[in-house]
Protein backbone atom coordinates (compact mmCIF):
# COMPACT_ATOMS: atom_id res chain seq x y z
CA UNK A 1 0.00 0.00 0.00
CA UNK A 2 1.45 3.38 -0.87
CA UNK A 3 0.09 7.33 -0.09
CA UNK A 4 1.70 10.15 -1.57
CA UNK A 5 0.85 14.29 -1.08
CA UNK A 6 1.46 16.38 -3.91
CA UNK A 7 2.07 19.87 -3.13
CA UNK A 8 1.03 22.75 -5.83
CA UNK A 9 3.43 25.66 -4.20
CA UNK A 10 1.81 29.04 -3.56
CA UNK A 11 -1.82 27.85 -4.28
CA UNK A 12 -1.83 25.66 -0.96
CA UNK A 13 -3.16 22.87 -2.63
CA UNK A 14 -2.97 19.05 -1.85
CA UNK A 15 -3.75 16.10 -3.68
CA UNK A 16 -3.53 12.85 -3.42
CA UNK A 17 -2.20 9.55 -4.77
CA UNK A 18 -3.02 6.29 -3.10
CA UNK A 19 -3.00 2.51 -3.77
CA UNK A 20 -2.81 -1.13 -3.46
CA UNK A 21 -2.43 -3.95 -5.26
CA UNK A 22 -1.71 -2.99 -8.49
CA UNK A 23 -3.93 -0.31 -8.83
CA UNK A 24 -3.92 3.48 -7.36
CA UNK A 25 -6.85 6.07 -7.30
CA UNK A 26 -5.46 10.21 -7.45
CA UNK A 27 -7.72 12.63 -5.07
CA UNK A 28 -8.26 16.17 -7.09
CA UNK A 29 -5.05 16.49 -9.18
CA UNK A 30 -3.66 19.24 -10.36
CA UNK A 31 -3.40 20.44 -14.18
CA UNK A 32 -0.01 19.49 -14.84
CA UNK A 33 -0.05 15.64 -13.49
CA UNK A 34 2.77 13.10 -14.84
CA UNK A 35 4.26 13.26 -11.48
CA UNK A 36 1.04 11.21 -10.60
CA UNK A 37 1.96 8.62 -13.61
CA UNK A 38 5.47 8.43 -12.50
CA UNK A 39 4.63 7.56 -8.79
CA UNK A 40 2.56 4.96 -10.01
CA UNK A 41 4.68 3.57 -12.37
CA UNK A 42 7.47 3.47 -9.69
CA UNK A 43 4.62 1.25 -7.17
CA UNK A 44 3.72 -0.53 -10.07
CA UNK A 45 0.38 0.53 -10.29
CA UNK A 46 -2.25 1.70 -12.79
CA UNK A 47 -4.60 4.86 -12.22
CA UNK A 48 -7.92 3.44 -12.20
CA UNK A 49 -9.60 6.19 -10.80
CA UNK A 50 -9.91 10.12 -10.71
CA UNK A 51 -11.76 11.24 -7.91
CA UNK A 52 -12.82 15.38 -7.87
CA UNK A 53 -14.71 16.37 -4.43
CA UNK A 54 -15.99 19.17 -6.24
CA UNK A 55 -15.79 21.62 -8.47
CA UNK A 56 -12.50 23.44 -7.62
CA UNK A 57 -13.05 27.71 -7.75
CA UNK A 58 -8.87 28.02 -7.37
CA UNK A 59 -7.21 26.15 -10.00
CA UNK A 60 -6.83 24.37 -12.82
CA UNK A 61 -8.48 20.65 -12.45
CA UNK A 62 -5.44 18.09 -14.12
CA UNK A 63 -8.46 15.40 -13.94
CA UNK A 64 -8.68 15.27 -18.06
CA UNK A 65 -5.44 15.64 -18.62
CA UNK A 66 -4.25 12.94 -16.16
CA UNK A 67 -7.31 10.65 -17.69
CA UNK A 68 -5.87 11.03 -20.34
CA UNK A 69 -2.51 10.07 -19.88
CA UNK A 70 -3.70 6.97 -17.81
CA UNK A 71 -7.22 5.92 -18.93
CA UNK A 72 -8.86 6.27 -15.59
CA UNK A 73 -12.16 6.95 -14.98
CA UNK A 74 -12.74 10.38 -13.50
CA UNK A 75 -15.52 10.63 -10.72
CA UNK A 76 -17.84 13.64 -9.60
CA UNK A 77 -20.46 13.57 -6.89
CA UNK A 78 -23.76 14.39 -8.15
CA UNK A 79 -25.51 18.12 -8.48
CA UNK A 80 -23.55 19.89 -11.35
CA UNK A 81 -23.36 18.79 -15.23
CA UNK A 82 -20.12 17.96 -15.62
CA UNK A 83 -19.26 17.61 -19.29
CA UNK A 84 -17.01 15.32 -18.72
CA UNK A 85 -16.60 12.18 -16.34
CA UNK A 86 -19.30 10.12 -14.43
CA UNK A 87 -20.93 10.63 -11.46
CA UNK A 88 -20.31 8.86 -8.02
CA UNK A 89 -23.10 8.18 -5.67
CA UNK A 90 -23.46 8.72 -1.98
CA UNK A 91 -22.21 4.73 -0.89
CA UNK A 92 -20.56 3.77 -4.27
CA UNK A 93 -17.37 1.97 -3.47
CA UNK A 94 -14.48 1.36 -5.02
CA UNK A 95 -11.50 -1.21 -4.56
CA UNK A 96 -8.10 -0.85 -5.02
CA UNK A 97 -6.18 -4.32 -3.43
CA UNK A 98 -6.79 -4.99 0.04
CA UNK A 99 -8.35 -1.01 0.33
CA UNK A 100 -11.78 0.01 -0.02
CA UNK A 101 -12.82 3.45 -1.14
CA UNK A 102 -16.67 4.68 -0.66
CA UNK A 103 -17.75 7.97 -1.69
CA UNK A 104 -19.33 9.59 1.17
CA UNK A 105 -21.84 13.10 -0.31
CA UNK A 106 -20.50 16.10 1.94
CA UNK A 107 -22.22 19.04 0.35
CA UNK A 108 -21.94 22.65 1.84
CA UNK A 109 -18.75 24.09 0.37
CA UNK A 110 -20.46 23.28 -3.02
CA UNK A 111 -23.26 21.13 -3.79
CA UNK A 112 -21.87 18.27 -5.06
CA UNK A 113 -18.77 17.73 -3.13
CA UNK A 114 -17.65 14.61 -2.05
CA UNK A 115 -15.61 12.98 0.48
CA UNK A 116 -13.39 9.56 0.09
CA UNK A 117 -13.23 7.09 2.80
CA UNK A 118 -10.55 4.45 2.92
CA UNK A 119 -10.82 1.27 5.07
CA UNK A 120 -8.04 -1.05 5.38
CA UNK A 121 -9.92 -4.25 4.15
CA UNK A 122 -7.03 -6.49 5.69
CA UNK A 123 -7.57 -5.13 9.05
CA UNK A 124 -10.97 -4.31 9.18
CA UNK A 125 -13.91 -2.95 7.01
CA UNK A 126 -13.52 0.56 9.35
CA UNK A 127 -12.45 4.11 8.30
CA UNK A 128 -8.90 4.57 8.53
CA UNK A 129 -8.82 7.74 6.31
CA UNK A 130 -10.96 10.21 4.82
CA UNK A 131 -10.30 12.60 1.82
CA UNK A 132 -12.23 15.40 3.05
CA UNK A 133 -11.82 17.96 -0.10
CA UNK A 134 -13.33 21.60 0.99
CA UNK A 135 -15.77 20.25 3.23
CA UNK A 136 -13.02 19.91 6.78
CA UNK A 137 -9.44 21.37 6.88
CA UNK A 138 -6.72 21.03 9.34
CA UNK A 139 -7.57 23.79 11.85
CA UNK A 140 -10.68 25.40 9.75
CA UNK A 141 -13.98 23.94 7.38
CA UNK A 142 -15.19 24.97 3.59
CA UNK A 143 -16.20 28.27 2.77
CA UNK A 144 -19.78 28.66 1.75
CA UNK A 145 -19.83 31.79 0.00
CA UNK A 146 -20.00 30.91 -3.10
CA UNK A 147 -23.74 30.71 -3.74
CA UNK A 148 -24.90 34.01 -3.30
CA UNK A 149 -28.42 34.21 -1.45
CA UNK A 150 -28.29 31.11 -0.30
CA UNK A 151 -25.52 31.34 2.64
CA UNK A 152 -27.41 30.11 4.82
CA UNK A 153 -28.73 27.15 3.26
CA UNK A 154 -25.14 25.93 2.31
CA UNK A 155 -24.36 26.75 5.45
CA UNK A 156 -26.77 24.08 6.81
CA UNK A 157 -25.56 21.57 4.38
CA UNK A 158 -22.14 21.65 5.80
CA UNK A 159 -22.57 21.32 8.97
CA UNK A 160 -24.85 18.67 8.34
CA UNK A 161 -22.00 16.86 6.35
CA UNK A 162 -19.77 17.29 8.96
CA UNK A 163 -21.48 16.77 12.01
CA UNK A 164 -23.48 13.85 10.99
CA UNK A 165 -21.15 11.84 8.64
CA UNK A 166 -17.70 13.27 8.83
CA UNK A 167 -17.06 13.46 13.24
CA UNK A 168 -18.67 10.20 13.35
CA UNK A 169 -16.34 8.18 11.59
CA UNK A 170 -14.26 8.07 14.51
CA UNK A 171 -11.81 10.18 16.55
CA UNK A 172 -8.96 7.97 15.26
CA UNK A 173 -9.61 8.46 11.36
CA UNK A 174 -7.09 10.49 9.22
CA UNK A 175 -7.77 13.79 7.87
CA UNK A 176 -6.51 14.29 4.27
CA UNK A 177 -7.82 17.91 2.86
CA UNK A 178 -8.21 19.74 -0.16
CA UNK A 179 -6.32 22.69 0.83
CA UNK A 180 -3.25 23.56 3.26
CA UNK A 181 -2.16 26.82 4.85
CA UNK A 182 -1.68 29.96 2.29
CA UNK A 183 -4.97 28.68 0.49
CA UNK A 184 -7.75 30.95 0.05
CA UNK A 185 -10.05 28.11 0.74
CA UNK A 186 -10.38 28.91 4.15
CA UNK A 187 -8.98 31.60 6.90
CA UNK A 188 -7.35 29.52 9.92
CA UNK A 189 -5.73 26.68 7.94
CA UNK A 190 -3.34 25.18 10.00
CA UNK A 191 0.53 25.07 8.50
CA UNK A 192 0.55 21.15 9.31
CA UNK A 193 -1.05 19.10 6.68
CA UNK A 194 -1.74 16.17 8.98
CA UNK A 195 -4.34 15.44 11.75
CA UNK A 196 -7.12 13.12 13.20
CA UNK A 197 -10.85 14.23 13.26
CA UNK A 198 -10.82 13.58 17.22
CA UNK A 199 -8.32 16.17 16.91
CA UNK A 200 -9.70 18.83 14.92
CA UNK A 201 -13.04 17.88 16.64
CA UNK A 202 -11.17 19.01 19.79
CA UNK A 203 -8.97 21.58 18.87
CA UNK A 204 -11.13 23.22 15.54
CA UNK A 205 -12.64 26.44 16.05
CA UNK A 206 -15.38 26.32 13.94
CA UNK A 207 -16.36 22.55 15.19
CA UNK A 208 -16.71 24.28 18.56
CA UNK A 209 -20.22 25.45 17.25
CA UNK A 210 -22.09 22.63 18.01
CA UNK A 211 -24.96 24.48 17.91
CA UNK A 212 -26.38 24.43 14.24
CA UNK A 213 -28.03 28.11 14.15
CA UNK A 214 -25.35 28.91 15.41
CA UNK A 215 -23.03 27.81 13.16
CA UNK A 216 -24.87 29.05 10.01
CA UNK A 217 -25.05 32.23 11.65
CA UNK A 218 -21.47 32.35 11.97
CA UNK A 219 -20.83 30.97 8.21
CA UNK A 220 -23.34 33.13 6.54
CA UNK A 221 -20.95 36.01 8.03
CA UNK A 222 -17.92 35.27 6.92
CA UNK A 223 -15.68 37.52 4.90
CA UNK A 224 -13.63 35.75 1.59
CA UNK A 225 -12.38 37.27 -1.01
CA UNK A 226 -13.39 36.14 -4.69
CA UNK A 227 -10.61 36.76 -7.27
CA UNK A 228 -11.33 37.33 -10.95
CA UNK A 229 -10.32 34.12 -11.91
CA UNK A 230 -12.30 32.07 -10.02
CA UNK A 231 -14.93 32.31 -12.83
CA UNK A 232 -12.80 30.97 -15.58
CA UNK A 233 -11.50 28.13 -12.99
CA UNK A 234 -15.50 27.56 -12.52
CA UNK A 235 -16.11 27.34 -16.21
CA UNK A 236 -12.58 24.75 -17.26
CA UNK A 237 -13.57 22.35 -14.50
CA UNK A 238 -17.11 22.45 -15.48
CA UNK A 239 -16.66 21.95 -18.89
CA UNK A 240 -13.12 20.55 -19.35
CA UNK A 241 -10.12 22.62 -20.18
CA UNK A 242 -7.38 21.78 -23.76
CA UNK A 243 -5.39 19.27 -22.98
CA UNK A 244 -1.69 20.02 -22.76
CA UNK A 245 1.52 17.98 -22.77
CA UNK A 246 3.95 20.24 -21.06
CA UNK A 247 4.24 23.28 -19.47
CA UNK A 248 4.02 26.23 -22.01
CA UNK A 249 7.18 27.62 -22.34
CA UNK A 250 7.56 31.70 -23.02
CA UNK A 251 9.91 32.45 -25.76
CA UNK A 252 13.17 34.63 -24.83
CA UNK A 253 13.10 38.07 -26.79
CA UNK A 254 15.30 41.21 -27.06
CA UNK A 255 14.51 44.58 -25.28
CA UNK A 256 13.54 45.83 -29.15
CA UNK A 257 11.28 42.81 -29.56
CA UNK A 258 9.72 43.21 -26.13
CA UNK A 259 9.48 46.60 -26.55
CA UNK A 260 7.46 46.53 -29.78
CA UNK A 261 5.30 43.92 -28.28
CA UNK A 262 4.10 46.32 -25.41
CA UNK A 263 3.29 48.70 -28.09
CA UNK A 264 0.86 46.23 -29.27
CA UNK A 265 -0.74 45.36 -26.29
CA UNK A 266 1.88 42.87 -24.14
CA UNK A 267 0.90 42.95 -20.12
CA UNK A 268 4.35 42.95 -18.64
CA UNK A 269 4.65 41.47 -15.30
CA UNK A 270 7.52 41.83 -13.30
CA UNK A 271 8.40 38.75 -11.42
CA UNK A 272 11.66 40.16 -9.97
CA UNK A 273 11.92 40.95 -5.82
CA UNK A 274 10.13 44.25 -4.88
CA UNK A 275 13.81 45.61 -4.02
CA UNK A 276 14.75 44.76 -7.28
CA UNK A 277 11.28 46.64 -9.00
CA UNK A 278 11.79 49.57 -6.73
CA UNK A 279 15.04 50.12 -8.41
CA UNK A 280 14.84 50.22 -11.55
CA UNK A 281 11.48 48.87 -13.88
CA UNK A 282 10.09 49.25 -17.43
CA UNK A 283 7.23 51.95 -17.54
CA UNK A 284 3.58 50.59 -16.93
CA UNK A 285 4.99 46.99 -15.97
CA UNK A 286 3.72 45.42 -12.81
CA UNK A 287 5.34 43.47 -9.99
CA UNK A 288 4.43 40.12 -8.88
CA UNK A 289 7.32 38.66 -7.67
CA UNK A 290 7.61 34.47 -8.96
CA UNK A 291 6.91 33.00 -5.76
CA UNK A 292 3.49 34.94 -5.21
CA UNK A 293 2.30 34.66 -8.73
CA UNK A 294 -0.03 31.53 -7.74
CA UNK A 295 -2.08 34.58 -4.91
CA UNK A 296 -2.37 37.49 -6.99
CA UNK A 297 -1.75 36.61 -10.41
CA UNK A 298 -5.55 35.73 -11.42
CA UNK A 299 -6.24 39.18 -9.64
CA UNK A 300 -4.48 41.71 -12.27
CA UNK A 301 -4.26 39.14 -15.46
CA UNK A 302 -6.91 38.84 -17.76
CA UNK A 303 -7.31 35.20 -19.98
CA UNK A 304 -7.36 37.99 -23.08
CA UNK A 305 -4.23 39.31 -22.02
CA UNK A 306 -1.03 38.32 -24.04
CA UNK A 307 1.92 38.10 -20.56
CA UNK A 308 5.42 39.01 -21.27
CA UNK A 309 7.74 38.76 -18.05
CA UNK A 310 10.90 40.11 -16.66
CA UNK A 311 12.44 38.27 -14.47
CA UNK A 312 16.23 38.03 -12.89
CA UNK A 313 17.20 34.81 -14.48
CA UNK A 314 15.50 31.39 -16.35
CA UNK A 315 15.29 29.73 -12.54
CA UNK A 316 12.55 32.46 -11.84
CA UNK A 317 10.47 31.80 -14.87
CA UNK A 318 10.92 27.79 -14.48
CA UNK A 319 9.34 28.64 -11.02
CA UNK A 320 6.70 30.71 -11.63
CA UNK A 321 5.31 28.37 -14.88
CA UNK A 322 3.85 26.36 -13.24
CA UNK A 323 1.41 29.21 -11.25
CA UNK A 324 0.78 30.59 -14.44
CA UNK A 325 -0.62 27.13 -15.90
CA UNK A 326 -2.45 25.92 -12.75
CA UNK A 327 -4.39 29.08 -12.98
CA UNK A 328 -5.01 28.49 -16.61
CA UNK A 329 -2.84 31.33 -17.85
CA UNK A 330 -1.65 30.20 -21.59
CA UNK A 331 -1.50 33.27 -22.42
CA UNK A 332 2.27 33.94 -20.91
CA UNK A 333 4.07 34.43 -24.93
CA UNK A 334 7.54 35.37 -23.54
CA UNK A 335 10.05 37.08 -20.75
CA UNK A 336 12.59 39.43 -21.48
CA UNK A 337 16.07 37.80 -22.31
CA UNK A 338 18.80 39.11 -20.07
CA UNK A 339 16.19 40.86 -17.77
CA UNK A 340 15.87 44.84 -16.67
CA UNK A 341 19.61 45.27 -17.82
CA UNK A 342 19.10 44.21 -21.00
CA UNK A 343 16.66 46.89 -21.02
CA UNK A 344 18.50 49.78 -19.48
CA UNK A 345 21.26 49.31 -21.93
CA UNK A 346 19.18 49.45 -24.97
CA UNK A 347 18.72 52.94 -23.82
CA UNK A 348 15.07 52.60 -23.48
CA UNK A 349 13.11 54.39 -20.47
CA UNK A 350 12.64 53.20 -16.92
CA UNK A 351 11.59 54.06 -13.89
CA UNK A 352 11.41 53.52 -10.19
CA UNK A 353 9.43 53.36 -6.50
CA UNK A 354 10.78 55.28 -3.84
CA UNK A 355 11.08 53.03 -0.55
CA UNK A 356 10.74 54.52 2.72
CA UNK A 357 12.37 53.30 5.90
CA UNK A 358 9.23 52.77 9.22
CA UNK A 359 11.17 55.13 10.75
CA UNK A 360 10.32 57.91 8.29
CA UNK A 361 6.93 56.93 7.96
CA UNK A 362 6.47 57.15 11.48
CA UNK A 363 7.15 61.17 11.37
CA UNK A 364 4.87 61.53 8.47
CA UNK A 365 2.07 59.76 10.57
CA UNK A 366 3.29 62.09 13.73
CA UNK A 367 3.60 65.60 11.29
CA UNK A 368 0.10 64.81 10.06
CA UNK A 369 1.75 65.16 6.82
CA UNK A 370 -0.70 65.45 3.98
CA UNK A 371 -0.53 62.09 2.04
CA UNK A 372 -2.60 58.72 1.88
CA UNK A 373 -1.02 55.95 4.03
CA UNK A 374 -3.19 53.13 2.01
CA UNK A 375 -2.91 49.35 4.08
CA UNK A 376 -3.26 46.67 1.17
CA UNK A 377 -3.48 43.60 3.55
CA UNK A 378 -6.17 41.35 4.04
CA UNK A 379 -9.62 42.39 6.05
CA UNK A 380 -8.61 40.19 9.02
CA UNK A 381 -5.25 41.76 9.28
CA UNK A 382 -6.35 44.88 9.39
CA UNK A 383 -9.08 44.69 11.77
CA UNK A 384 -6.39 43.09 14.40
CA UNK A 385 -3.78 45.91 13.73
CA UNK A 386 -3.47 48.72 11.28
CA UNK A 387 -1.89 52.40 12.18
CA UNK A 388 -3.68 55.95 12.49
CA UNK A 389 -5.93 57.53 9.51
CA UNK A 390 -4.96 54.29 7.04
CA UNK A 391 -7.09 53.58 4.16
CA UNK A 392 -7.43 50.00 3.92
CA UNK A 393 -7.99 48.39 0.03
CA UNK A 394 -7.18 44.58 -0.07
CA UNK A 395 -4.10 44.59 -3.17
CA UNK A 396 -6.45 42.15 -4.87
CA UNK A 397 -9.41 44.51 -5.44
CA UNK A 398 -6.71 47.77 -5.71
CA UNK A 399 -7.50 47.89 -9.65
CA UNK A 400 -10.98 47.69 -9.21
CA UNK A 401 -11.36 50.57 -6.54
CA UNK A 402 -8.71 52.81 -7.45
CA UNK A 403 -11.98 55.58 -7.83
CA UNK A 404 -12.45 55.62 -3.61
CA UNK A 405 -8.50 57.26 -3.41
CA UNK A 406 -7.40 60.45 -3.06
CA UNK A 407 -5.59 61.14 -6.73
CA UNK A 408 -4.43 64.59 -5.45
CA UNK A 409 -2.18 63.03 -2.47
CA UNK A 410 0.51 61.63 -2.70
CA UNK A 411 0.15 57.36 -1.77
CA UNK A 412 2.37 55.40 0.91
CA UNK A 413 1.65 51.94 0.46
CA UNK A 414 2.00 49.42 3.67
CA UNK A 415 2.05 45.65 4.35
CA UNK A 416 3.17 43.06 6.96
CA UNK A 417 6.27 42.96 5.09
CA UNK A 418 6.38 45.30 1.96
CA UNK A 419 5.78 42.52 -0.87
CA UNK A 420 1.95 43.47 -1.29
CA UNK A 421 2.69 46.79 -0.91
CA UNK A 422 5.11 46.80 -3.72
CA UNK A 423 2.24 44.87 -6.26
CA UNK A 424 0.03 47.75 -5.31
CA UNK A 425 2.45 50.27 -5.38
CA UNK A 426 3.16 49.41 -9.07
CA UNK A 427 -0.44 49.01 -10.03
CA UNK A 428 -0.69 52.58 -8.83
CA UNK A 429 2.11 53.62 -10.84
CA UNK A 430 1.06 52.26 -13.67
CA UNK A 431 -2.46 54.44 -13.62
CA UNK A 432 0.21 57.89 -12.86
CA UNK A 433 -0.99 58.08 -9.58
CA UNK A 434 2.37 59.55 -6.95
CA UNK A 435 3.54 56.53 -4.59
CA UNK A 436 6.41 55.09 -2.87
CA UNK A 437 6.16 52.12 -0.64
CA UNK A 438 7.38 51.11 2.77
CA UNK A 439 9.38 47.49 2.76
CA UNK A 440 9.89 45.77 5.45
CA UNK A 441 6.58 47.49 6.83
CA UNK A 442 4.57 46.56 9.94
CA UNK A 443 6.75 43.61 10.42
CA UNK A 444 9.83 46.05 10.51
CA UNK A 445 7.95 48.52 13.14
CA UNK A 446 6.96 45.72 15.21
CA UNK A 447 10.70 44.09 15.42
CA UNK A 448 11.43 48.19 16.21
CA UNK A 449 8.80 48.46 18.78
CA UNK A 450 7.55 51.27 16.96
CA UNK A 451 4.26 50.70 17.55
CA UNK A 452 3.65 50.78 21.22
CA UNK A 453 1.88 54.05 21.09
CA UNK A 454 0.97 54.96 17.59
CA UNK A 455 -1.15 51.91 16.29
CA UNK A 456 -4.87 51.43 17.09
CA UNK A 457 -6.62 48.55 17.92
CA UNK A 458 -9.64 48.13 15.21
CA UNK A 459 -12.91 47.58 17.62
Amino acid sequence: MFLEIIHAEGLGHLSYIIGDGGKAAVIDPRRDCKIYTEIAKQHGAEISYIFETHRNEDYVSGALELARRSGATILHGEGLPFEYGEFAKDGNTFPLGKLLLTVLATPGHTYESISVVVADTSFSNNPVGIFTGDALFVGDVGRTDFFPGKEEEVAGLLYDSLFNKILPLGNEVIIYPAHGAGSVCGAGLAAREFSTIGYERKHNRILQMKDRDKFIAYKAAEHHYKAPYFKMMEKYNLEGIPLVNKLPEPKPVSADEFDKRLQKGLLAIDIRSPEAFAGAHIPGSINIPFDMVAAFAGWIISYDDKVGLIVENIEQVEKAMPSFMRLGFDNVTCYLRDGAHAWEVSGKDFTSIPIIHINELQKRIKKEEKFTLLDVRAKHEAEVFSLPNSQHIYVGELSSRLQEIDKDKPITTLCASGRRAMIAASILKKHGLKVDTSLGALSAGKALGCFNQSCNQAA
